[in-house]
């Protein structure tokens, strides 16, 4: 059985039934002799009208299935069964992917401006700036990538295939990786299954696919093997031909590989991986970002304009106008958010087991205020247990659960089932013995969602001549099809409503005798029956998921359940744990209603039962508009609507492969538990990202500002371009620091969720406050170098450049979101980056390079002075964070 997705890899191209080539080339089946393998570069085959055997001798294969040394070789020839398209980028493509970067782009832009104009020191430092992020960002994402595919084997991709280990040996069905089946591989699949290639049928049981992801079309279609197929539609309409990219609604079947990986429809068709569109964070930042840019932009001619009309200055200043846009820039956001992304995911798979497969969906975790799931094997165990039986006049009656554990054994062994669902194996469980065997099993039908129960045909002992029909499923779709007078029918079908309204699970149970006859049974021959009584079932709760439950409330998570089981029973289910159901709500009640009402209502509802496939995407999608970040745990072929439509779709590894394949997360463990370590994690790293963008943008805004005022005043410029972009690199890469930032607790207790409105109000009054520091500065220079002469330009350049690292470093420690020094025994990464950054500062005016950038030595009186101004903007610092962290402060 297939276990998870892969793209794949080539084979005779199944240009299906009409026998036309994806690619476009115009090949034709060139042949090859019966018996011999296919060669790589063989066109493809005309399917049409071939029948499976002529296939298989096309192939060179046959319903046993290769012979392991013959596939070895095959593999060889044709490589492993991967889309190319999917393979991890070069570092070349990830060195160009990064330069479209906006920040990353507007460096480059400057830098070729610096040196244009034979500013060649600016244009140096600049470049290498450019350097710098590009190659941290590529460093990073690899990284990242090599994570997250060694995360993947976790939950790697498997099919069940048909091997002989020598011609003359019988096969052996075993699982392999999708990536090594090769054309001719025998494979068999089964209901969530996605098809791990193109292939065709070559027996089947009821099996329908879904085919949206190649056709659109929603519902699933029914697939047969065909021995003289003659349709005249398309490719897609070929009953015998499934395609990779499709999945397994229900049914099972037998199928032999006919095309992999390049050459499948999907890969024609997908053409590469897709697109995942941009969360609301992603949207956040880039409008600030854009903001900023254009902001840039505007700076330098300003510059020009202002300092042309007031000091006379001419295209000199152009140098110093490109640093101070230069300066603006956070040119270390994509490295510090791809780390900071990337380090959470690593962390949370290494300490609890759950696989970030798309690195921007760990803050859309961090952002999630709605978890909506299942009640199945999150809130409960997969396997609900016998709780009672019930006869028709509602006492205990054994011989009901007898009859019911005959229904489940002979439809799984006649109905060619892969494994019986939770209810079936919760009855053989209780079944002592081996009752279900002192039977001859003559026919199954299995169940459907349509008809709601399956059948069981018997012949007992002792009456020849005669075939019992054992009906179990739904009380009301049984009930419907026994010999019953209206008032009895409605009497078992109130008692029945009783048992599900006190949350237990209920199946009825019914049988008939018929002649014995040699042609098949069909569901038209579920009529007449006897009601024996009811089984009822109840779910075992999961061991951790009351607790989990409160950890999530806790973090501010609201749980909604959307099941589509009888709302008595997820409201016992929610009861037991602790959370209280209130109204619960049927889903059919909801058709009537516009996305408005219904987000009012979905405001105030705790628990919605009786949900289709589409009731959970619209919920999920009305929650989104209503301006919640919304996560959906689910484990299904019918979840995957609603996998799309939630901001983080999660899902467990056991999950079916179409539903894993299409979450953003994968639990190695289906516990509520993990996913509050999700969020925790992702809210951790979403901080960090934040708390860069608030104090970088906010420390670069006051440089400028000061920097602009003070240019003004001065015959000389407050900085050299070349001191602005040191001092730039040197905070930019002290800030990476907040990358790898441990946060306090009470950070982590709401939603991440970045209001760019109080953001920019949270850059201009501390941008406001460093420039106020800044210009302080400015005075003390004055006065201490009141007396210097010749030297006082570079003194004022050296003290200012010291002025402006220590009061950056203060900024990092003061505005930071990490611990308290009172709160962790060591010192964090931000600790030791400001006190690098504030020795720096010191430093590097007294050190050889001083004079290199035009700087020198300070007179001792400048240090006491700064000390002071150092001293009151820490004061007006800490005031203005208290003010900022006070309860019922906006965020």
């Amino acid at each position: 059985m297939l276990r998870s997705p892969a793209s794949v890899t080539s084979v005779p191209e199944t240009a299906a039934a009409c026998g036309t080539d994806p690619a476009g080339s115009g090949e034709r089946w060139a042949g090859h002799p019966a018996g011999t393998a296919p060669r790589p570069d063989d066109g493809p085959p005309p399917w049409h009208g071939l029948t499976s055997l002529q296939v298989l001798r096309h192939l060179a294969s046959g319903p046993r299935g290769l012979v392991e040394a013959e596939a070895v070789e095959r593999l060889a020839a044709f490589g492993e069964n991967t889309v190319p398209p999917w393979r991890t980028a070069s570092w070349p493509r990830r060195l160009a992917v990064s330069l479209r970067d906006p920040f990353t782009a507007v460096l480059l832009c400057l830098g070729l401006v610096s040196a244009a104009v034979a500013a060649w020191g600016t244009a140096s430092v600049i470049l290498s700036l450019v350097v710098v992020s590009c190659v941290l960002r590529a460093g990073g994402e690899r990284r990242a990538d090599r994570s997250v595919a060694a995360l993947r084997k976790l939950v790697a991709t498997t099919a069940t295939v048909l091997r002989r280990p020598a011609e003359h040996e019988a096969p052996t069905s075993r699982e392999m990786p999708v990536d090594e089946l090769v054309p001719g591989d025998v494979i068999r699949l089964g209901p969530g299954d996605l098809v791990p290639a193109d292939v065709l049928l070559l027996r089947a049981s009821g099996l329908t696919v879904h085919q949206a992801a190649l056709t659109g079309e929603s519902a699933p279609v029914a697939k047969h093997a065909v021995d003289a197929p003659d349709h005249r539609g398309g490719p897609f309409d070929a009953p015998q031909l499934c395609f990779q990219g499709s999945s397994v609604a229900s049914g099972s079947g037998t199928a032999v590989v006919v095309s992999t990986g390049s050459r499948t429809r999907f890969a024609a068709t997908r053409g590469g991986p897709g697109q995942h569109v941009a969360s609301a964070f992603d949207r956040s930042v880039h409008g600030i970002s854009w903001v900023l840019i254009r902001f840039m932009l505007l700076t330098p001619p300003l510059v020009l304009m202002a300092n042309a009309a007031l000091r006379g200055r001419g295209f000199e200043t152009l140098p110093f106008a490109v640093a101070v846009a230069v300066g603006l820039t956070p040119e270390m956001l994509p490295v510090i958010v791809t780390t900071a992304l990337a380090r959470g995911a690593s962390l949370l798979a290494r300490d609890h087991r759950v696989i970030v497969k798309r690195l921007p969906a760990l803050h859309d975790l961090g952002a999630v205020d709605v978890l909506c799931l299942d009640k199945t094997g999150t809130l409960t165990q997969d396997r609900p247990v016998v709780h009672r039986t019930l006869d028709v006049r509602g006492g205990h009656d054994p011989e009901v659960l007898h009859w019911a554990g005959v229904n489940a054994w002979w439809t799984l062994q006649l109905a060619d089932l892969p494994v019986p669902d939770a209810l079936d194996e919760a009855i053989l469980d209780a079944v002592e013995g081996d009752e279900p065997l002192e039977y001859d099993g003559v026919a199954a039908i299995p169940f459907d969602p349509v008809r709601r129960l399956s059948t069981a045909v018997v012949r007992r002992p002792g009456r020849l001549g005669l075939h019992t029909l054992v009906v179990k499923g739904s009380a009301q779709d049984v009930i419907e099809r026994c010999a019953l007078t209206e008032e009895e029918r409605a009497r078992l079908l109130a008692l029945a409503a009783g048992e599900a309204a006190s949350g237990l699970r209920v199946l009825a149970v019914a049988i008939s005798e018929r002649h014995a006859r040699d042609r098949g049974y069909t569901p038209a021959d579920e009529r007449g029956l006897t009601l024996l009584g009811f089984v009822a079932l109840r779910d075992t709760l999961a061991p951790t998921a009351a607790e989990a439950l409160e950890v999530l409330a806790d973090q501010g998570v609201t749980v909604k359940i959307l099941t589509g089981d009888h709302p008595g029973t997820a409201a016992r289910a929610c009861r037991d744990l602790g959370l209280d159901p209130g109204v619960v709500l049927a889903a059919d009640t909801l058709e009537g209603l516009t996305d408005g009402e219904l987000a009012a209502l979905a405001r105030r509802t705790t628990v919605f039962a009786r949900c289709a496939p589409e009731h959970k995407a619209r919920i999920i999608s009305v929650l989104r508009a209503d301006g919640h970040t919304t996560g959906f745990l689910g484990d299904g072929v019918n979840d995957l609507p609603a996998l799309h439509a939630a901001d983080a779709g999660i899902c467990p590894r056991d999950a079916v492969d179409v539903a894993r394949e299409s979450a953003d997360v994968v639990l190695a463990d289906k516990d509520l538990t993990a996913i509050s370590h999700a969020i925790t994690s992702g809210r951790h790293s979403s901080v960090n990202i934040a708390t860069y963008l608030r104090i970088t943008l906010s420390s670069n805004l006051g440089n400028v500002i000061a920097m602009l005022v003070t240019g003004l005043m001065l015959p000389f410029l407050p900085m050299l371009p070349a001191q602005i972009l040191v001092q730039n690199l040197c905070f930019d890469a002290a800030q990476l620091a907040f990358a790898f930032e441990r946060i306090r607790p009470a950070a982590l207790r709401a939603p991440t969720v970045l209001q760019p409105r109080y953001f920019l109000r949270f850059i201009t009054g501390f941008g406001l406050l460093g420039a106020t520091a800044d210009l302080a500065t400015f005075g003390v220079l004055a006065l201490a170098l009141h007396e210097a002469a010749g030297s006082g330009q570079a003194a004022f350049h050296s003290g200012w450049f010291t002025e402006n690292l220590l009061t950056q470093a203060l900024v990092m420690l003061l505005l930071r979101t990490g611990r308290r020094t009172a709160e962790g025994a060591t010192a964090s990464p931000v600790h030791w980056a400001a006190a690098g950054l504030a020795v720096i500062g010191i430093l590097l005016p007294l050190s050889p390079l001083g004079p290199v950038l035009g700087m020198t030595a300070l007179p001792a009186l400048y240090y006491p002075l700064l000390a002071a101004v150092l001293a009151l903007y820490t004061v007006a610092l800490a005031a203005a964070r208290s003010r900022y962290d006070r309860p019922g402060a906006e965020r």
